[in-house]
């Protein structure tokens, strides 16, 4: 599969940032130990392979995903083979007494990379998964930064979210929170963060849905009115690399990507998609029709699709990695972008969400709406869109 053409590039995004930083990326690397958190997630993964390929003193990597943790160490062991480093996975969850553990019983890390998350706008469909959300997205990190800076960590990655500005969505919106709590630890540790475009055929995305109806031999379905930028698996890993390495404190990276040039739409990506693969598009009315022409149209060069205009809660129709208040670097980086900020601590609003939270928790009864309020008092220009429709409700 060619990822690049799909996504309508023809060569990698970050090539000449590499080149030019080649020597002491890889210096850096090789004198370093590191920490990988989510490492095992399809980012968590091309950032933990970034690591391994430049020979790190210490690489240990921490999942909850057994699982995928397997998969990562064979695909290191089949593409990189070994280094001379201490290279080790953790089957643990992050927020749990046995991570607690793990932490006091070493971590000495120069640097910690979180890559954590819970990232679908689907999760915001029940008050319970939004609740995890929230613990994942936004406590977990601040706790997993208040045991760097204990342990005399150098530096603190995070990956963040170009659905963090302006956000629209509860996913989006607990980034750009999580941003807030980054600013407040930012007085303690050097901490740095990505904003990232979609990464193409991630998992649990739209177009590795892609790959796996055509392996169950189901129709394709997509939006045809929202637009996305993508970045590839690899590239993914690069950013986070480059942030955490080369960016300031406090510094936000993203990948400079043309509105003209690089935005596309999922319909457009799943047509070029199938092509690559032999077939064509062939367009259906409904979700029935769908259904019923894949097991006819395959065996004819065609593959059913079902294009349509996106009316889920949470779907933003365009993308940006920055708003108008915000200060940039573009002078720096060829194809990487910088958000530079300075100390702003919204002690008032931090101390309101943790102890709004706290309360709901401990109760062990909320809604949405209350969560939703809140979320509202952090970012009072959140343009939440309640549609009463989820992504979960369709094919």
């Amino acid at each position: 599969m060619k990822t690049l053409e799909l996504i309508g590039r023809s060569e990698p995004l970050f090539k000449k940032d590499l080149l030019s930083n080649k020597k002491e990326l890889e210096q850096i690397v090789a004198g370093s130990s590191f920490l990988v958190l989510g490492g095992a997630g399809s980012i968590g993964q091309a950032v933990t392979k970034e690591i391994f390929k430049r020979n790190p003193k210490k690489l240990h990597v921490v999942d909850i995903s057994e699982n995928n943790m397997v998969e990562l160490v064979r695909d290191i062991r089949s593409s990189f083979g070994y280094i001379d480093g201490d290279f080790q996975t953790f089957a643990l969850d992050i927020g749990s007494l046995e991570y607690e553990a793990f932490i006091k019983a070493d971590g000495k890390y120069d640097y910690v990379l979180n890559l954590s998350a819970l990232k679908h706008v689907r999760s915001e469909k029940d008050p319970f998964t939004l609740m995890r959300m929230i613990d994942v997205n936004i406590f977990n990190t601040d706790r997993t930064i208040e045991q760097s800076i204990k342990n005399g960590t150098k530096k603190y990655f995070c990956v963040s979210t170009d659905k963090a500005a302006n956000p629209v969505n509860m996913m989006g919106a607990s980034k750009r929170i999580m941003e807030m709590f980054l600013m407040r630890r930012s007085k303690e540790i050097n901490i740095s963060t990505a904003r990232f475009a979609n990464v193409a055929f991630s998992d649990g995305s739209l177009l590795h849905g892609f790959n796996q109806r055509i392996q169950k031999k189901q129709p394709i379905v997509a939006p045809n009115d929202v637009k996305r930028y993508f970045v590839t698996p690899q590239e993914s890993g690069e950013l986070c690399l480059m942030s955490c390495i080369f960016g300031e404190n406090r510094d936000v990276f993203f990948p400079k990507l043309s509105e003209k040039l690089h935005l596309i739409s999922f319909a457009d990506v799943a047509v070029k998609y199938l092509a690559q693969l032999g077939y064509k598009a062939h367009l259906c009315k409904d979700e029935e029709e769908a259904r019923s022409l894949i097991h006819s149209l395959p065996e004819k060069g065609k593959w059913p699709c079902l294009f349509t205009g996106s009316d889920t809660t949470g779907e933003k129709n365009f993308e940006e990695f920055f708003t108008d208040e915000e200060i940039l670097d573009l002078k720096s980086f060829k194809n990487l972008g910088v958000i530079k900020n300075e100390l702003n601590i919204e002690e008032e609003k931090l101390n309101l969400f943790e102890d709004k939270i706290k309360e709901l928790r401990d109760t062990k009864v909320w809604k949405k709406d209350e969560i939703v309020d809140l979320f509202l008092k952090m970012i009072p220009d959140f343009g939440h869109k309640e549609t009463g429709k989820y992504l979960d409700s369709k094919m």
